[in-house]
């Protein structure tokens, strides 16, 4: 039986990355699917359709596209922007039409986050000619607009070419044209991002900050004068979005192993990622391990772990290994080598060593402040939340950095480590730990601790 129209949103927790499905008449388009593509082959299922066609709107930085897969499973065709020599699909160009019932999917080239970026325009053709949504990719955010930092040296250009591709190209489609991005609020991609998914043209040309700069040198200098971080996986995601990422299907989640194979593959290199809760993993921490709490891992396990060395998990309980599975598979991580069975208790009753992570209470660090004791208290926030507000003392090191500049951290004085919440703050007191400093507390609440209780707070 035929599908009626639809369209739907796939969402990708963590990476705040939106994927659609779009379909009418038995047939179906995915833009920006994600690695673990089998969700879309379901919901065209569900949806009487047949994936005929696959758009990548720009070569990711953030995660792994399924694209290959997806085409592998339903035959489906790739296509993405011709300005950039792609290894496998086809070029899309400015004009190009695809047809899924009453509906079209009209191709406009967009540039300005990376070159050969590409905005999807949807006409419904059974009410009209005109369009009335748009997939932007990552040129137009609900309440932001894409990065155009990837390219060094030449950010007044691609800035140059977002505004053109925005103010010349999206923006005319209409007020009336519903906004579907590629990512939403808490993605890398940007940071001025609405909690909201849903807009239209017309409301963010009235209420997004950065279309307010509708003048093209202001606008330019705006864009240019950002500060964002690029973590180092952003390179390998590059590059297997370019070449074609591998297939996926035959990997299994991580399966339990007991205490001593757990310890036997640490010994032969694996890595151990504990994804537990900051309180967990500063109540007891196997000596070397990384600690990134699992909502973390899509945000940080790119800055930190390698692609060649197997991984090996500690979770909170064995339910969530799928969750972390899933958000490691999106990253590129194929290594999984199980995660501990009885979790750290099995660890504890075998005898084997253990580290803590102590607490501080906001209450007591400001006594510590005020006292002037000698410690170091490192903020590794990002560099827009200092300047809204520190505390007195306070050493900024972005959580990113940390294993460049470690050797910039005295091992003579304690280390407290310090965030928004505790929750890249345990990120960096394990990093520290695994390279050798004894002395390392983590301010549990952070600066959301500090708000409430009121901590002197210093203003850059």
């Amino acid at each position: 039986m035929a599908s009626g129209m639809f369209i739907q949103v796939i969402r990708s927790g963590g990476l705040a990355h939106l994927s659609y499905i779009i379909g009418h008449g038995g047939k179906a388009a995915v833009i920006d699917p994600r690695r673990d593509c089998r969700i879309y082959v379901d919901e065209a299922i569900t949806r009487g359709a047949r994936i005929d066609c696959i758009f990548e709107t720009h070569r990711n930085e953030d995660y792994v596209a399924g694209s290959i897969e997806l085409a592998e499973l339903t035959g489906a065709q790739i296509y993405h922007g011709r300005q950039l020599d792609f290894r496998y699909g086809n070029p899309a160009v400015e004009g190009s039409c695809f047809e899924l019932g009453d509906l079209t999917l009209k191709v406009i080239e967009t540039p300005g986050h990376t070159f050969e970026s590409l905005s999807i325009v949807i006409i419904d053709r059974s009410t009209g000619d005109g369009p009335v949504g748009v997939f932007t990719g990552d040129a137009l955010f609900v309440g932001d607009v894409g990065r155009t930092d990837f390219f060094s040296g030449r950010e007044k250009e691609t800035a140059g070419l977002l505004y053109d591709s925005i103010f010349k190209k999206i923006l005319p489609l209409g007020d009336h044209v519903i906004l579907f991005p590629a990512h939403g609020a808490g993605s890398v991609c940007g940071e001025g991002m609405a909690e909201r998914e849903f807009s239209t043209l017309g409301y963010e040309r009235l209420c997004n900050p950065a279309l307010r700069l509708n003048d093209r040198n202001a606008f330019i200098a705006h864009k240019a004068a950002e500060h964002h971080y690029q973590p180092p996986y952003f390179k390998r995601m590059e590059k297997l979005n370019l070449e074609g990422a591998g297939p996926v299907k035959d990997l299994r989640p991580p399966q339990p192993i007991g205490v001593d194979d757990f310890h036997e593959k640490v010994k032969q290199g694996a890595l151990i990622l504990d994804a537990r809760s900051p309180e967990a993993i500063g109540g007891a921490l196997i000596p070397g391990s990384l600690g990134i709490p699992l909502e973390m891992i899509p945000g940080y396990a790119g800055w930190f772990l390698p692609y060649d060395r197997d991984i090996v998990m500690v979770l909170d309980d064995s339910t969530v290994g799928e969750k972390a599975f899933r958000y490691l598979l999106r990253l590129g991580y194929d290594r999984f080598a199980g995660f501990l069975e009885e979790g750290l208790h099995a660890w504890e009753t075998s005898g084997r060593r253990y580290q803590t992570i102590p607490p501080v209470h906001a209450e007591d660090l400001v006594k510590r402040i005020e006292a002037k004791e000698d410690f170091t208290l490192l903020d590794v926030r990002k560099e827009s939340e200092v300047k809204l507000g520190r505390l007195p003392g306070s050493v900024h090191m972005y959580l990113g950095e940390i294993p460049d500049r470690i050797d910039q951290i005295s091992k003579d004085r304690p280390v407290v480590t310090f965030c928004g919440s505790g929750m890249r703050a345990v990120i960096a007191a394990t990093i520290l730990k695994k390279n050798g400093f004894e002395k390392v507390e983590n301010a549990l609440g952070s600066m959301a601790a500090c708000s409430a209780v009121g901590c002197p707070i210093v203003e850059e």
